[in-house]
């Protein structure tokens, strides 16, 4: 029998590295955009990192108040939790890590299936071009 997968974000899934996170946002990165988000990622060869290394902004600048811009992170933690393996078992097979940051771009709350549903067409594109 056959274990299923289980879909965790564990802590060395976070994208924590300042030397990465500068990397990433420097220049030398491919961003794409699927309102309201923005997605940023950058190939990463550290042999420490796993598969994916994933960060999420929300800015001050779009909510003021911290429970919504923790809202907003929490909604799309979990709608990349669920939908991972898109992007990991495409790497997986190529044998490449990536740095990721999700970034979002609107003034406005969003229902969480509609997060999750772009976060899925977001991780989709990934795996096709990295793949």
């Amino acid at each position: 029998m056959t274990e299923p997968v289980k879909k965790t974000f564990p802590k060395k899934e976070h994208l924590s590295s300042l030397l990465v996170i500068d990397k990433l946002f420097a220049g030398g990165s491919k961003s794409l955009a699927v309102f309201p988000l923005r997605i940023v990622y950058m190939p990463v060869e550290n042999a420490g990192l796993p598969e994916v290394s994933v960060l999420i902004s929300v800015s001050k600048k779009r909510f003021k108040r911290a429970v919504k811009r923790n809202r907003v992170k929490r909604q799309i933690r979990e709608a990349y939790r669920k939908n991972k393996s898109l992007l990991t078992d495409a790497l997986e097979a190529k044998g490449k890590k990536l740095a990721v940051a999700f970034i979002w771009l609107d003034d406005e709350l969003h229902a969480s299936p509609e997060v999750d549903e772009k976060v899925k067409k977001l991780l989709q594109l990934i795996a096709e071009r990295v793949g």
